[in-house]
């Protein structure tokens, strides 16, 4: 009898199938279909206030899908923007904030300039070098000298940062010398700069108040089962 009835009826059944693709596009997908039906529906309606009507009533639907900020008048210019975006323009309503246009939103902001910095001692980084150039413009005296030493013990610093070996003090003059273009010479100076030791001391120290932070997720990793860890040898019974 099943089978009877499925070729007898057959033919009508009639399955209507819609792809997205074959659907209106969605200009914020976020709100849904049924949403932007409900847009279309209002921007058809010829009648003012019934169309005003479907509109404060369209808002108050978005709006309860973020009912945290329904309320907050920020957030209700943002609903009416996005309404009159949702409507292609076309919804002609009394908005309670300026009605935004077609060409502000297609504004495109203008290309940020990041700075192309090539240093040839990368270790000191690029403020070193800026230093270095406010130096050369201050007048020679107390202040100034007492500014290239700071720089150049910064500059012995962050060297041994990157190399934990020793380096004399004539190896940081010369990159200092070299990086002010010749105008700030500390090679024939009795200068002195901090000892090696201490500021390796200081590294380490700046280095160990770093790792208590990275240390939880490498305990983390540890917790994982299986991870770290080894399987104990165990032997054949059939090894002598």
């Amino acid at each position: 009898m099943i089978e009877k009835y499925k070729k007898e009826n057959a033919n009508d059944v009639v399955f209507n199938l819609e792809y997205n693709s074959e659907r209106q596009h969605l200009i914020i997908p976020e709100y849904g279909r049924h949403l932007q039906k409900l847009i279309d529906q209002a921007t058809a309606i010829e009648d003012v206030e019934q169309r005003n009507k479907a509109a404060k009533y369209i808002i108050q639907v978005m709006g309860s899908l973020n009912p945290h900020l329904r309320d907050v008048p920020d957030f209700q210019h943002k609903l009416w923007d996005q309404l009159f975006i949702m409507s292609n323009f076309k919804l002609d309503v009394d908005s309670p904030y300026p009605i935004p246009s077609r060409e502000v939103l297609q504004l495109k902001p203008d290309v940020l300039k990041y700075p192309q910095n090539y240093p040839k001692y990368r270790y000191y980084g690029n403020n070193i070098k800026y230093m270095i150039d406010v130096a050369n413009k201050w007048e020679e005296g107390e202040m100034k000298n007492a500014l290239v030493l700071v720089i150049a013990n910064h500059m012995k610093k962050s060297y041994l940062s990157w190399n934990k070996d020793t380096v004399k003090d004539d190896v940081i003059f010369e990159h200092l010398y070299e990086l002010s273009d010749g105008k700030i010479n500390l090679l024939q100076s009795s200068e002195e700069l901090l000892n090696t030791t201490d500021l390796l001391r200081t590294n380490k120290r700046i280095s160990n108040k770093i790792t208590p932070a990275v240390q939880p997720k490498i305990q983390n990793n540890k917790n994982i089962k299986g991870v770290g860890k080894s399987k104990p040898f165990q032997k054949n019974n059939n090894q002598k």
